[in-house]
């Protein structure tokens, strides 16, 4: 069955050049879906027949936006911290050990269930693949259980083993746990090894380790560098290969130059800062320099409890002066790329059938109508999910990244 998405006012497809002002945008288009795939894209005046269709009035169309760093495996909230630090407590990676204590005590059942609700509101926010990270489970059982979980929600998993080394627990024996029994036990249920290389995380070398170790049991590596500190991670992700380099937030030259003459992706987590009241990554001096951006959501609960791609992109824009356009790219098709995938995050014939229908005419609106919600409708793997607005209604969620 094929079906006609037609009355596209405009369609953003992130499939013109990387440094584009506006890749791959057409005018009064149309596009073609069938057996999950983009079938046909083009001028409405030009569109072929097909089984039926759907006019979207006008609105505007683009790439699901793909959020490749996440952390939904998780029990309670950290609303508490948060008020704190609104008051002036510095944020610190010691927090997350009190996710883990609530974690560690909750149910498959109400993990599955958190993970789900935080699932569906991601797609209810034009995301159609997330990346999910264990990491507060800390101990072997719970670790496991935390990449089986989110294997369920998504084919995009990282092991997250070394987050922080838990209370009363010694550092080297920690390690060994992380590269060894822990590692053996996720690794078949993930597609990425993390790390927090970071102050009051793990440094450089232990890093190296665990994502060396994490490589040779065939997992790919991604990390968190230079979020607390200019520290060494975002050299490291590029010695490694690594897919990704997420945060950011403090940068040299000498790390900007790194991840310009690289494959290493600059994923950079604005909801954070916004919820830390930390500075802002130089998404200007890595967009510049011909680095390549990412945006994500980071939607964890404690430094950033949001799953508002929407949001980020405003913020990229408003606060790390990106365009309206660098933005989208990134929460797009720059998000692809630090998941290393080729077949999302541009609308192009052959490529999955992952779109996002904004109730508004341009992507324009979604940094101009910020705390707007503009997502009208979203289709994963050419599945309509939840969608709304003057005939704009479809069924349920199947296939998702």
């Amino acid at each position: 069955m094929s079906l006609l998405l037609t009355g596209i006012g405009l369609l953003a497809t992130q499939a013109g050049p990387e440094n584009s002002e506006s890749p791959g945008e057409i005018a009064d288009a149309a596009l073609v879906i069938e057996d999950g795939l983009l079938a046909w894209i083009g001028p409405a005046a030009q569109a072929p027949a097909a089984d039926s269709m759907v006019d979207v009035g006008g609105r505007c169309v683009l790439p699901g936006f793909v959020d490749s760093h996440a952390h939904l495996v998780f029990a309670g909230d950290r609303a508490e911290e948060f008020a704190a630090r609104m008051s002036g407590t510095p944020y610190s990676a010691g927090g997350i050990r009190s996710t883990v204590a609530a974690t560690r005590a909750a149910t498959d059942e109400q993990l599955g269930a958190n993970l789900a609700r935080l699932a569906a509101e991601l797609h209810a926010a034009g995301v159609t693949t997330f990346e999910c990270k264990s990491g507060y489970g800390l101990d072997v059982a719970t670790e496991q259980r935390s990449v089986r979980l989110a294997a369920e929600q998504t084919s995009e998993v990282s092991f997250l083993g070394a987050h922080v080394v838990p209370a009363g627990v010694d550092r080297g024996d920690y390690l060994d746990l992380v590269c060894g029994p822990m590692l053996d036990a996720c690794a078949p249920h993930a597609r990425w090894v993390d790390v927090f290389c970071e102050q009051g995380a793990f440094d450089v070398a232990e890093s190296r380790a665990v994502l060396r170790a994490g490589m040779a049991a065939g997992l790919q590596p991604r990390l968190h560098a230079n979020q607390l500190t200019a520290g060494g991670g975002v050299a490291l992700a590029v010695e490694l290969d690594a897919a990704s380099a997420d945060h950011c937030t403090h940068l040299s030259a000498a790390d900007i130059d790194a991840l310009a003459g690289s494959s290493t992706v600059a994923t950079l987590l604005p909801l954070v800062e916004f919820s830390t009241r930390s500075p802002y990554p130089d998404a200007r001096g890595l967009l510049d320099a011909g680095a390549t951006v990412a945006l994500a959501t980071d939607c964890n609960p404690g430094s950033g409890y949001s799953t508002s791609m929407p949001l980020a992109i405003a913020l990229a824009v408003r606060e790390m002066r990106m365009t309206p356009a660098e933005a989208v790219r990134a929460a797009t098709a720059g998000g692809a790329q630090a998941l290393r995938r080729d077949d999302i995050g541009r609308l192009a014939v052959g490529l999955r059938a992952d779109l996002v229908v904004l109730d508004a005419p341009s992507y324009l609106h979604l940094a101009y109508r910020p705390g707007v919600p503009l997502i009208s409708g979203v289709w994963i793997g050419g599945k309509a999910w939840g969608l709304t607005g003057d005939g704009l209604t479809g069924g349920g969620l199947a296939g998702g990244g």
